[in-house]
C-alpha cells in the first residue's frame, strides 16, 4: 500500500485524538452504540469485524453480544487506546489488528458481520472500502456503516468547516449517496434509521488539532449562521438559551455557547447468500 499526504492526515490526527475521542465518546450511555447493534441483529455465536475501530469503544460493546470481535485500525495509537479501553471494560473476547480499510488483512467470507463508525467521511475510497467490508462479511452476513449524513444542500459547506477542524476529513456523502453506494457494491437494504447526536462547539474542538487559523474561521462561519438564524453549515447550530456572546476571547466567541446536532444515518445491508 501506497502512503499518501491523507495517511499522514490520518496517523498526525488520531494519534493526537487517541485520548480526547476515547474519552468524549467512551464512557457514557451511547443509544448510538445500541441502535448499531440492534441493526446488525448479531449473536452471541458471531464473529464481528470493527473497521477503522479507533479506542475500541464499538468492538466492546460489541463484544457483549458476540463470540469474537475483530477491532481494525490504521494508527497504532488507537490500537493502544483499544487495549487499555478493553482492560477498562473487562473484556476478554476481542484482538486487535493494525491495517487498511481498503486492503482488509483477512480472507473473504470470513466474518458474520463487518462494521463501521464514523470512519467513511474519512476515506478517500468510500466504495473500496465498502466493497473490502462486503468481501470480508460471509454470504447472508451483516454490513453496518453508521456515519453523519448532511443534508444535500448543506453538504459543501459541511464538508468545509469539517476539513478545517479536521484535516483527515475527506468528504460526507449524504444519505442518497450512501444508498447508491450500498446498490452498487451489490449489498442488499435489511435496515436504515436516522438518528442524531449534540455537540458543544468548543468541547468538539478542544478534542481535535485544527491547522493555525483554522479555529478562528470556524468560529467565524458559526457566529454567521448563528447570528442569521440559517443553518447552512448542516448542524443546526443555535446559542444555548440564556448565555450571551463573550466578546473578551481572542476569537469574539463564547467558549462553550453553542450547540451542534449532527444529522446520522445507520445503514445495515446484508451480503446475498
Amino acid at each position: 500500500m501506497q502512503f499518501t499526504q491523507h495517511d499522514a492526515d490520518i496517523l498526525d490526527q488520531f494519534t493526537r485524538q487517541a485520548e480526547p475521542f476515547a474519552q468524549r465518546h467512551g464512557y457514557g450511555k451511547d443509544a448510538l452504540l445500541v441502535l448499531m447493534a440492534d441493526c446488525a441483529a448479531v449473536t452471541a455465536n458471531d464473529s464481528v469485524l470493527d473497521v477503522a475501530c479507533g479506542p475500541g469503544i464499538i468492538s466492546c460493546f460489541f463484544a457483549r453480544r458476540a463470540r469474537h470481535v475483530t477491532g481494525l485500525d490504521f494508527v497504532p495509537a488507537m490500537l493502544d487506546r483499544a487495549r487499555r479501553y478493553q482492560q477498562e471494560q473487562g473484556v476478554s473476547n476481542v484482538t486487535w489488528q493494525l491495517g487498511s480499510s481498503t486492503e482488509l488483512p483477512f480472507p473473504a467470507d470470513h466474518f458474520d458481520c463487518v462494521v463501521t463508525r464514523f470512519s467513511f467521511h474519512h476515506f478517500l475510497e468510500p466504495a473500496a472500502a465498502l466493497a473490502e467490508m462486503r468481501r470480508a462479511t460471509k454470504p447472508g452476513g451483516m454490513v453496518v456503516v453508521c456515519d453523519v449524513v448532511p443534508r444535500k444542500e448543506a453538504q459543501e459547506r459541511f464538508n468545509h468547516w469539517e476539513i478545517l477542524r479536521d484535516p483527515s476529513h475527506t468528504r460526507a456523502l449524504t444519505q442518497a449517496e450512501f444508498e447508491a453506494l450500498g446498490k452498487i457494491t451489490g449489498l442488499e437494504v435489511a435496515r436504515i434509521e436516522l438518528t442524531q447526536f449534540e455537540r458543544d462547539l468548543e468541547d468538539l474542538l478542544a478534542g481535535s488539532f485544527p491547522k493555525p487559523g483554522n479555529a478562528d474561521r470556524i468560529h467565524g462561519l458559526f457566529e454567521a449562521d448563528v447570528t442569521r438564524g440559517t443553518d447552512t453549515l448542516g448542524v443546526a447550530a443555535r446559542r444555548e438559551s440564556g448565555a450571551p456572546a463573550d466578546r473578551s476571547s481572542s476569537a469574539g466567541w463564547e467558549s462553550g455557547a453553542v450547540r451542534i446536532t449532527y444529522p446520522v444515518a445507520v445503514f445495515a445491508w446484508r451480503k446475498p447468500a
